[in-house]
């Protein structure tokens, strides 16, 4: 479990190098294989295919596809305004401002005083966290 933090640190680099592997064997296949092509598309026995379409006709739909489907950045739901990150931040960097504050301007006393108000606030939580929900809504 990770705890939130006020400042973000910055993630590992991953390092993923794919290595190029060559195989004879497979590169003499395809050479004899177009090299057979070539000679039956010489004798008339196999249709003339033009080199412009080998692979890459596929690749073309795909990339206008792609774009013509964005939809933008999607919503969040409104259910739990407190469940952002940023929203934490906010609440803890407000709360030891207060505290700051408070210290300073009416002593250690201020202590007692967020700590009155944070049980009247997980009071009021729990309250409605585990007050029954009614069945017709």
């Amino acid at each position: 479990m990770k705890f939130p933090s006020v400042f973000r640190t910055a993630a590992p680099m991953r390092f993923d190098i794919k290595p190029r592997y060559y195989d004879p064997v497979r590169e003499e296949i395809e050479h004899r294989t177009s090299q057979i092509k070539k000679d039956l598309e010489a004798q008339g026995l196999l249709e003339k295919s033009d080199g412009t379409s080998r692979d890459f006709g596929s690749y073309g739909a795909g990339i206008r596809g792609s774009f013509a489907q964005h939809k933008g950045i999607k919503e969040r739901d409104g259910a739990n305004i407190f469940a952002s990150t940023a929203m934490i931040r906010t609440f803890i960097f407000l709360l030891l401002l207060g505290s700051i504050f408070g210290y300073v301007y009416l002593g250690p006393v201020i202590f007692e005083y967020m700590g009155y108000a944070g049980a009247l606030v997980a009071a009021i939580y729990f309250f409605f966290r585990l007050k029954p929900k009614k069945k017709h809504e």
